[in-house]
């Protein structure tokens, strides 16, 4: 039987190490497009035994883009200790089943996907180095604070004094 008549999808060349966790705790390892691993909803994964799997997102917590799948997730710290220094949005995620943690996401709406949101978790060393929530999986999505933009905004207040005025008021 020729490739192009299996009933799999086929997958691309370029694959991210991933570990999803769903919400009954079970985990799935496996490999993603970088881009567009959702499609009609459902994840489209290459799991380790090079079967390709579609799992639904309403099954899915977290996908977890990670270096190795040998490290345990549970050791990883859930918030900052101190202010992120990284420019974008600092967000605390709350998920249905009351877990928390904070995360910082970009502050540009285009890179924001209708299915969910990737985020940066606190410790960019540890084996975890992105994280795509379903929308979903969220009870709420605060944001604690946006880092980076105060520098621009401020040398456009310095600015402003520079501006030339385009109508003169009179006095009646």
């Amino acid at each position: 039987m020729r490739e192009s008549q299996t009933s799999q999808p086929k997958m691309p060349s370029t694959h991210k190490k991933v570990v999803v966790r769903k919400h009954d705790r079970d985990s799935v390892n496996g490999y993603v497009e970088p881009v567009n691993f959702i499609v009609d909803g459902k994840l489209q994964l290459l799991n380790t035994a090079g079967r390709v799997v579609s799992l639904d997102l309403a099954e899915i917590k977290g996908v977890y883009f990670v270096r190795d799948f040998a490290a345990p997730e549970d050791s990883t710290r859930k918030t900052f200790t101190t202010r992120p220094r990284t420019e974008g949005l600092w967000v605390r995620l709350q998920f249905g089943d009351s877990e928390v943690m904070e995360a910082m996401m970009p502050n540009d709406l285009a890179q924001i996907r209708r299915e969910g949101f990737l985020v940066t978790p606190p410790d960019t060393r540890s084996n975890t180095q992105r994280i795509f929530i379903p929308r979903g999986s969220l009870e709420t999505l605060t944001v604690l604070a946006v880092i980076g933009a105060a520098g621009k905004r401020r040398q456009v207040a310095r600015d402003a004094g520079l501006q030339v005025p385009l109508f003169e008021e009179q006095a009646g």
